[in-house]
């Protein structure tokens, strides 16, 4: 979830609002003052029961990154988000990024633009990124029928953003349920094109400044105690926090800069207008990134734009850790550090309690979606460059 913070909000520290009412924009989240209490479900406010879950997912992700396309796959993933979130307007709406795809809960009121913005990712990963995305849509009734939930609070790493933390079980339930062919929303027509404005990754991937960029995925185990999982996670997170910088995987400054950026070719497709010529879209966009390329490395204030300000804001704003039933985190950190937290882990799931996937690589990925350069809550997803939450997932399986 991302808003500016026009109000105040409640800080979770014991008693839970109550259900928030149906229909209009998410509301009712209680805010975490702490990241720790991610894994306390009693920090969490169920959906209302007429919202839908909205999901995309890379198909056979593990065989686009072994052929070097993870960039790729990240951009599939954030491109739900940003499509689903330009076709809503103003609505704010609960979501979380998770490297090959996607989840969002949206009210009754919302729900037809959303599948309908769906629907035109689908299309568009298809046929101008070569990727097989599938989306659906989940009734939170279905969950709950099937004995699960789908609970939200919010986190807000930084002043100007909140991101949703997801338990209950229920996005991981719709997900299984997708996979399986159930609620899934057909592509839209061939040519069919989903407003991804913002959309776009500039940045080149971040090297590792400790030795390992890890990504991990700690889910509880079928039959484990919660506050045993919970201990675990607390654990686990005692030891990241201790580290520098609290093993924040971007640094100051934020990622490198390159030109032209890798991601070019990724960029002015998403951006390309209908009946658009691919080379006059591609000199234009080599244009506008070459000057945002001046701008960023030489500080250059441009029209009441100051770039060193919104590099601040990119590094404070990244979502590097995340729950949605379960922890997920990419952090830079030294090899004992991940020595340490798998020797935790897998003592954890000998005893039951987690299952765990873990991925070592040597650099950081930034996807990014800003709406506006002027506006604060500008949007930056942080996955590993080499697999990442994907690979970390199939260890986990």
């Amino acid at each position: 979830m991302l808003r500016q913070h026009e109000q105040p909000k409640q800080q979770v520290g014991g008693a839970v609002p109550a259900d928030p009412p149906s229909g209009g924009s998410w509301a009712g989240a209680p805010r975490l003052s702490r990241f720790e209490q991610v894994a306390d479900p009693s920090v969490y406010a169920a959906l209302p029961g007429d919202w839908l879950l909205g999901l995309a997912d890379v198909v056979d992700s593990t065989s686009a990154i072994a052929a070097g396309r993870y960039k790729v796959v990240n951009m599939a993933g954030a491109g739900a988000i940003a499509a689903v979130s330009n076709a809503l307007g103003q609505a704010r709406f609960p979501f979380v990024f998770g490297g090959d795809g996607a989840a969002f809960a949206v009210s009754p009121a919302n729900a037809g633009a959303a599948r309908e913005a769906l629907a035109r990712t689908a299309t568009f990963v298809g046929e101008e990124y070569g990727l097989d995305l599938r989306v659906a849509m989940v009734p939170v009734a279905a969950v709950r029928a099937a004995g699960f939930d789908v609970r939200v609070a919010e986190f807000s790493p930084s002043p100007d953003i909140s991101y949703a933390m997801f338990s209950g079980g229920g996005l991981a339930w719709a997900e299984a349920e997708m996979k399986a062919g159930a609620f899934r929303i057909a592509k839209a027509p061939p040519g069919s094109r989903p407003d991804l404005a913002g959309l776009h990754c500039r940045f080149e991937p971040a090297p590792s400044r400790r030795g390992i960029v890890l990504s991990l995925i700690v889910k509880p185990a079928e039959g484990a105690v919660p506050a045993s999982y919970e201990a675990v996670v607390r654990d686990i997170l005692a030891l990241i926090e201790a580290s520098p910088e609290r093993a924040r995987p971007i640094p100051d400054g934020g990622p490198p800069l390159g030109w032209p950026p890798s991601g070019l070719d990724l960029e002015l497709r998403a951006q390309r207008a209908p009946g658009q010529s691919h080379w006059l879209a591609r000199l234009k966009a080599l244009a506008s990134t070459a000057l945002s390329t001046l701008v960023f490395r030489f500080r250059l204030p441009v029209r009441g734009f100051d770039p060193g300000r919104y590099l601040e804001q990119l590094v404070a704003n990244t979502d590097y850790r995340k729950y949605d039933d379960g922890l997920r985190m990419t952090i830079d950190c030294t090899p004992e550090l991940a020595d340490a937290i798998e020797r935790r882990l897998a003592d954890a799931e000998r005893a039951g309690i987690v299952q765990y996937g873990l991925h070592r690589q040597e650099a950081a990925l930034v996807t990014c979606i800003t709406p506006s350069i002027h506006r604060a809550d500008h949007i930056h997803f942080v996955d590993g460059a080499a697999g990442g939450y994907a690979a970390a997932a199939q260890a986990l399986k």
